[in-house]
């Protein structure tokens, strides 16, 4: 969970366990009399994430508003906005920054030439890039040297997908789905190698890897698995969440690929299930004589969304919360150098969080 919210994120506040009377069962729009919400874990922020979010921050405290950051620093209105309110400006075009600015590269990663034009223009850079991702595309620099092509699962158009593939000139081919592994044409097939997007559906990549596998047999797959340990996590959860209840709610922004692949686990799972950027965006006839609720979030939301939409099932009759067993994330990952904050500012940014 995020230390950034503004109340305690460690646990369930007591008040979320009280009974209360219940609206009449079949109600309108009410969950069942008595109804339950069941909390995953893990869920929420990841340390990728925290990172990122910390950069932009540290560099406002130190350097002052604005500062620029390229891309939505993680996928997520909440925070994207929290952080506009601060001083952040996003930018896709590095053209849009004036001369002498700080720039702030996103969670997911940046192609080569963006690099190379943010230090030509002579920015201040400061890069958020999840460290998971970042050793994709060391990966994928050793291998090319070696003489690789790759392929990449991954889905077109995803800014971590467009910084991995931009770190060559070339020989990465991108492939969406089983089919795709058939119509791709390396230029050679003795020395490929496979890699993966940080966020896919464990499920499906390895079904597109499998498809690869049998394609290309002599394939180089990663060292350890390219999608990141909080995904995987999430993901399990999620799992053990869609069967003990009738419905699951993901709280996600609808650009979050880790937040989508939550809601499809539980679909796949013949739960139904549906995603929220917000407590206004749940509609009541989703827990309509629902006697239990499931509620996760995806890597790039805050709990204080989570606590929201707790609330918003107890105005429309939800009488307990319980969270249910999973693994305790503890991975915290170090801030790039030039971001230490004298004393005074370290005590002002811990109270924004």
């Amino acid at each position: 969970m995020s230390s950034r919210d503004p109340a305690d994120a460690s646990a369930v506040p007591p008040a979320l366990s009280v009974t209360r009377t219940a609206a009449a069962e079949g109600a309108a729009g009410m969950p069942r009399a008595g109804a339950s919400i069941l909390l995953a874990e893990p869920r929420g922020f990841c340390a990728g994430v925290d990172r990122a979010i910390e950069i932009v921050e540290r560099a406002l405290a130190k350097f002052g508003a604005p500062i620029y950051v390229r891309h939505e620093i993680v996928h997520n209105t909440y925070v994207v906005n929290d952080l506009k309110a601060k001083g952040a400006i996003f930018i896709e075009d590095l053209a849009d920054v004036p001369p002498g600015a700080t720039l702030v590269f996103s969670a997911h990663g940046v192609p080569k030439s963006v690099e190379r034009e943010a230090e030509a223009r002579g920015f201040r850079v400061f890069d958020a890039t999840c460290p998971l991702v970042s050793k994709v595309h060391v990966e994928v620099a050793k291998l090319h040297r070696e003489g690789f092509e790759f392929i990449m699962i991954g889905h077109k158009g995803h800014p971590e997908v467009e910084g991995t593939m931009g770190q060559l000139p070339g020989g990465i081919h991108l492939v969406e789905d089983v089919q795709d592994v058939a119509r791709i044409q390396p230029a050679q097939t003795d020395k490929l190698a496979l890699v993966t997007q940080t966020t896919l559906s464990v499920d499906d990549a390895a079904e597109i890897s499998a498809a690869v596998k049998a394609r290309f047999p002599m394939v180089r797959e990663p060292k350890q698995q390219d999608i990141c340990y909080a995904t995987q996590n999430r993901q399990d959860a999620v799992k053990l969440l869609s069967r003990e209840v009738d419905v699951v709610i993901v709280v996600g922004s609808p650009t979050s690929s880790n937040s989508n692949r939550l809601r499809e686990v539980a679909l796949k799972l013949g739960t139904a299930a549906y995603m929220v950027d917000s407590a206004d965006d749940l509609r009541p006839e989703w827990v309509q004589d629902r006697a239990r609720i499931g509620l996760t979030a995806g890597a790039s939301a805050p709990d204080v969304l989570v606590r929201q939409v707790i609330e918003r099932l107890r105005a429309l009759g939800a009488l307990s919360v319980r969270q249910l067993a999973g693994i305790e994330e503890t991975m915290k990952f170090p801030l790039p150098k030039g971001l230490k904050l004298d004393g005074a500012s370290e005590d002002s940014l811990a109270h924004l969080r």
